[in-house]
Formats: C-alpha cells, sequence, structure tokens
C-alpha cells in the first residue's frame, strides 16, 4: 500500500454537485498520512503523503469556509473507497479552510419552517414494505393536491430512486445567504431526496452512527424545499440512535407504523410505538398500517388468501390503542409498479385505490 493507492482510492469520490469531479480535482484532500515499511517520512500537501506512525492511512480532507452540504456523504464515501482499495480503515479529519477547525455540524431549521407537517413512516423490522408504503403515500398526497416532498432516512438501504424511476439521477446544489443548499428530485408531483442519489450503484456506505446521524440531518435540513404541506421521512427499520437522533433534532410531528400480520412482525411494532411514546421523544402516532395483509391474484380478484395471517394489525391497533389507517393486500402489480418505477399510486384501479384511501386516513388523522 502506497500513498498513490490512497490518491487513486479517493479519485473514485465524485462531488454531484460539482460536475461529477472527484474530490481530488477540486482540492478536497488536504494531505495523505501513510507509514512506509522501514519507517521514512515523507511530506507534502494535496495528494503526496507524510509517513503514520501506526501504518494507518491517515486523510486530511479540507472543505470551504461554508460548509459543504454534501461533507458527510464524501466523508463517508473516501473511507469507503479506501477501504475498498486497501482493506485497511483509514483515519479521516477535516479542516475549513480559512477558518478554525469545527467538531460539530451547525445545522438550523430555516428550510422546513415552510413545511406543514413533518411525518415519519417507521416500522419495527425490515422486509414490511415500509418503503413501498411511503412512496405511494407520498404520490397518492400529491394526487390529491398536496404538496409532498419524502426524504428517505434509510441510509444503509435506500430504495427511494429504484421505486421511483430517479435512479442515476444527482441532485444539485445552489448557493444561498452565503450557504448551499441541496435541490431535491422532482417527479411525480413529489419532491424526492434519498442519499442513494449520492451513492454508486452497489456501493457499501461504511458509516459509523454518528456520521449516519449528520448525513441523515443533511438529507433534511439542508435541503431546498421550498413550501410543503407534507415532509414523509422514510426511516430506517428499527429503534436505534438514528431514530432518537432524527425526532429529537428535528420538528416532527407525528409518525405512522407500517407491519404486516404476522406475529414476528407484530412483536416488534410494539419497540417503535413504545419509542414514538417514551416521555423524552413524546411525538404523536397516527395510526398504523397494515401492509400484505393478504394475496389476491391478478385473474382472481374477488379472492383473499391470508398467506400472513389474518387481521393481526387489526387486533394489534385495537391493543395499542392506535386508529387502523389502512390494510393494503399484496397485488402483483405493486410490486411490479416499484420495481418498474412508477408507483402504483399513480393509478385510479383498485390496487392504487388502497394508498389514496390511506393518504385521506392520514390527512384527517394529522388535523386533528
Amino acid at each position: 500500500m502506497t500513498e498513490e493507492d490512497i490518491i487513486r482510492a479517493l479519485e473514485q469520490v465524485h462531488h454531484p454537485g460539482h460536475g461529477d469531479k472527484n474530490i481530488v480535482e477540486l482540492g478536497y484532500v488536504a494531505k495523505v498520512t501513510i507509514a512506509t515499511a522501514g519507517g521514512n517520512a515523507e511530506t507534502a500537501d494535496s495528494g503526496n503523503a507524510e509517513t503514520g506512525a501506526d501504518g494507518i492511512p491517515q486523510i486530511t480532507l479540507a472543505f470551504p469556509g461554508r460548509r459543504d452540504p454534501l461533507a458527510e456523504y464524501l466523508i463517508g464515501s473516501a473511507r469507503a473507497a479506501v477501504i475498498r482499495t486497501t482493506g485497511v480503515e483509514p483515519r479521516i479529519e477535516t479542516v475549513v479552510k480559512e477558518a478554525p477547525k469545527k467538531n460539530t455540524l451547525e445545522f438550523d431549521n430555516s428550510r422546513i419552517e415552510q413545511v406543514g407537517k413533518i411525518i415519519c413512516i417507521a416500522s419495527g423490522k425490515g422486509g414490511v414494505g415500509k418503503s413501498t408504503v411511503a412512496v405511494n403515500l407520498a404520490v397518492a398526497l400529491a394526487k390529491a393536491g398536496y404538496r409532498v416532498g419524502l426524504a428517505d432516512a434509510d441510509i444503509y438501504g435506500p430504495s427511494i430512486p429504484v421505486m421511483t424511476g430517479t435512479e442515476g439521477l444527482s441532485p444539485q446544489a445552489i448557493e444561498e445567504d452565503g450557504r448551499e443548499w441541496i435541490l431535491p428530485i422532482e417527479k411525480f408531483g413529489v419532491k424526492w431526496m434519498s442519499v442513494g442519489y449520492f451513492a454508486q450503484r452497489g456501493q457499501a456506505l461504511i458509516w459509523r452512527g454518528p456520521m449516519a446521524c449528520n448525513a441523515l440531518k443533511q438529507m433534511i435540513l439542508q435541503v431546498a424545499w421550498g413550501p410543503l404541506d407534507f415532509l414523509l421521512i422514510d426511516l430506517p427499520p428499527g429503534t436505534g440512535d438514528i431514530h432518537i437522533s432524527l425526532v429529537q433534532d428535528i420538528p416532527v410531528n407525528g409518525a405512522v407504523i407500517v407491519t404486516t400480520p404476522q406475529t414476528v412482525a407484530l412483536a416488534d411494532v410494539e419497540k417503535s410505538v413504545a419509542m414514538f411514546r417514551n416521555q423524552s421523544i413524546g411525538k404523536p402516532i397516527y395510526g398504523l398500517v397494515e401492509n400484505m395483509s393478504w394475496f389476491t391474484p391478478e385473474e382472481l380478484p374477488d379472492n383473499k388468501y391470508y398467506i400472513f395471517g389474518r387481521d393481526g394489525g387489526v387486533k394489534m391497533a385495537s391493543r395499542l390503542g392506535l386508529p387502523l389507517l389502512g390494510q393494503v393486500p399484496i397485488v402483483q402489480s405493486v410490486r411490479e409498479a416499484g420495481d418498474a418505477g412508477k408507483p402504483v399510486a399513480l393509478s385510479d384501479r383498485p390496487d392504487g385505490q388502497a394508498f389514496h384511501d390511506l393518504a385521506a386516513r392520514l390527512v384527517a388523522a394529522a388535523e386533528e
């Protein structure tokens, strides 16, 4: 492993907001430090190397005086690129050009002050179709005439770009009042933002908890959303530090919990409900959505097969004192529409009507 290996790895990290130039071209790589076998040291800036004491690559990234809105993404991508190339996790520090080094990120809520309601779409476990519900709910709200945005907070498994047919698009950055803001992708009348727009297909985001939390906040607070009636946040499954950081640092109005009828999913619903009801969080839950309630074959539209059990979500909602916002069946067209990047809620067919009904019930619950 040489300093050239590290630089070549960093040249794989492109900045979507600067014509896809890499961070070496942009001068973001201020210093690379790496140990040599003989322990000799060579020092230089912007791509040369200085010997480290412990054999671990050490990288200094220098950002402009204004905090780059994609800083956390670039830091995580730099770490991942070096690991892929060398198999060694580097130490990365950041400095601000012509300004004192900052150890913390500064966010403000100015861009979400024009948002009417911020609603989290959550689930206790993965695989319950939470993102499918979130995307189709956003589209259904837009079709009903509301101004809608959706932030994909599932940073380890972002699926919004694929499900909306926006994969491969790169959000641009604008400067206003001396700060840079990310412009969301607009399609189907909805404004979309996802970390998936900044990662190459198949790229694993190797981020620890604090970095993931900061990246998530950037995906929400440094986006030029404009006036919105609803901003939906598609949370990752579970009840970890990302969820807690989000609901404590962002003015979330409430949450919707998605589950499937089977017992293993319902057991985790209680954890999500308990998190939002915890005294330190205290966010209202607008209701429960039971997804995959039954299977209906396309050729037998009147038949219902309860392959995951019957009314498990209905009973759970009643036991927890939550409204049941809707039951969404398993229909082949829903899966096909998601894979094709054309949400089924775009249609007025029966398979899309379930999401239109869900949207209407959510609006009523949020206005109470």
